[in-house]
C-alpha cells in the first residue's frame, strides 16, 4: 500500500499517457474538423470581427486548422513535441484573446487544453507513439 503513495511509483503511466494524449487529440479533431464547414468558418469569421481581430478570416482558418492538423498529430504522436504548440497557442488565444482570461470560470476548457500541451511538450508522447517509433532508441 505504501508504494500506490509514493510519488516515485507509476502506475500504468505509458498506457495512461498515451489514452489521455489519444483522447486530447481527438478533442482537437473534433473541434478543427469545423475547418470543413464553410458557414460555421463565415460564423467565426464574424466572431473575430466583432472582437476586433486583424485578419479575422485567417485567423479563424489557422485556428480551426491548428486544432485539425495538430489533433490529428496528438493522437498518433507524431512529432508531439512540436505539434502540441500550435494546440497551446489557440487556446491562450481563445483564453485571453476571444475569452476574457477568466481560467478559473468560463476559460476553463480551453486553459486546460493549454496544460495538457504542456504535460506532452515536458514529458513526450510516451512509449506508445509514432515518434516512439520513429526516433526511439533501438
Amino acid at each position: 500500500m505504501n508504494s500506490f503513495f509514493s510519488p516515485s511509483v507509476k502506475i500504468w503511466y505509458e498506457p495512461g499517457m498515451t489514452l489521455i494524449r489519444i483522447i486530447t487529440g481527438l478533442f482537437m479533431v473534433y473541434h478543427g474538423v469545423e475547418v470543413f464547414d464553410a458557414k460555421q468558418m463565415q460564423e467565426y469569421t464574424k466572431w473575430l470581427t466583432d472582437l476586433k481581430f486583424p485578419s479575422p478570416a485567417i485567423m479563424a482558418y489557422l485556428g480551426k486548422t491548428a486544432e485539425f492538423i495538430g489533433g490529428c498529430c496528438i493522437t498518433l504522436g507524431l512529432f508531439t513535441r512540436v505539434t502540441v504548440w500550435p494546440m497551446i497557442l489557440t487556446m491562450l488565444g481563445v483564453c485571453f484573446g476571444m475569452g476574457k482570461g477568466k481560467i478559473f470560470y468560463e476559460d476553463q476548457h480551453p486553459f486546460m487544453f493549454v496544460l495538457i500541451g504542456l504535460i506532452f511538450f515536458f514529458n513526450g508522447p510516451g512509449r506508445y507513439s509514432v515518434d516512439q517509433a520513429l526516433f526511439g532508441r533501438k
